[in-house]
């Protein structure tokens, strides 16, 4: 029987950003350089750190409102910060060049991220109950995916407005795009054909949180949930494989290690919980934050597996995977 993955704090940094810090990703690795951590904050600032020393490399200005998202390219070489000023900022990762701004109607940018070829940007639309997808030649809007209204509603009903788009998830192939709404739902794209293909039913509240397992042909998509539950989905049989529960709060943040074979989360209840598949139970719970876990993030790809979480206590920690 394989053995199961087991977390290690590294190491926290304190007062990480001024304010709250509500999104971290990880920029892949270039010829050049290692992979560097992104950090966005309420601060209005994305920070970008050294991989293993959490050493800050530097603080990227250019939002007038909190950093709700970061997104990296898998090139490595570009990345996006996305706020409540509802601009999306590119920027060229070592110099902080930008490269392209991307505005919206208020309320309409929440979480992005790139396809896995990197010639798309997805965004989750908010209000606007859609995801925008953006040319990343280009950088122009190249096509919107919007969730069906529910059968008979008329346009002035309020029900559109729980269809509000929180979070976005391609699948590794990048053929499939899945988004999270406030009422719980999760809707499925066919991207190519840019038609929306169904419902995945199960939460019932806010979904904050999605990432597709990581297999190249993989059907798998795990969710998290303010109703304290983490689904894991067949996207293509529209079928709740599993469920698992253990937070006392609102689950805010789910990601899977880049072999597949774990996926955390991070929760309001301010911890970061480490599950096992075949118990469907958390096997370890980390407790480093003092306030609610806004995102965690694994490192992909390479040896020596890192985890990283944030918070609303302004810290970051690292944690060392084995």
């Amino acid at each position: 029987m394989a053995k199961s993955m087991k977390l290690a704090g590294l190491k926290s940094v304190e007062n990480a950003h001024d304010e709250s810090v509500w999104t971290a990703t990880w920029v892949p690795a270039t010829g050049s350089r290692p992979p560097l951590l992104l950090t966005g904050s309420l601060d209005e600032t994305v920070k970008v750190w050294r991989p293993d020393e959490l050493d800050l490399v530097r603080t990227n200005t250019g939002h007038c409102l909190g950093v709700v998202s970061v997104a990296a390219h898998p090139s490595g070489v570009i990345a996006a910060s996305a706020a409540l000023d509802s601009f999306v900022r590119v920027f060229d990762v070592d110099t902080n060049a930008t490269i392209a701004t991307l505005e919206s109607p208020p309320s309409e940018v929440w979480q992005m991220q790139f396809d896995p070829k990197g010639s798309t940007l997805a965004v989750a639309g908010g209000g606007s109950a859609s995801i925008k997808l953006w040319d990343t030649a280009t950088w122009r809007l190249v096509a919107t995916l919007s969730i069906p209204r529910p059968e008979g509603s008329k346009p002035s009903d309020k029900s559109g407005s729980k269809k509000f788009v929180l979070s976005v998830a391609w699948s590794p192939d990048g053929r499939r795009l899945a988004c999270g709404s406030m009422d719980g739902t999760i809707s499925v794209f066919d991207v190519a054909r840019a038609k929306f293909l169904h419902h995945l039913e199960g939460h019932y509240m806010p979904v904050r949180s999605l990432v597709f397992s990581p297999e190249h042909d993989s059907r798998k998509l795990y969710s998290a949930s303010d109703d304290g539950h983490v689904h894991i989905h067949d996207v293509e049989g529209k079928a709740i494989i599993g469920a698992m529960s253990g937070h006392t709060g609102w689950v805010l943040s789910v990601d899977v290690s880049p072999d597949g074979e774990a996926i955390a989360t991070g929760s309001s209840d301010k911890t970061v919980r480490l599950w096992d598949f075949k118990m469907r139970a958390a096997i370890q719970v980390m407790s480093n934050h003092t306030d609610q876990v806004w995102a965690v993030a694994f490192r992909p790809g390479g040896r020596g597996g890192r985890l990283a979480s944030v918070s609303d206590d302004k810290s970051i920690s690292l944690y060392h995977c084995s």
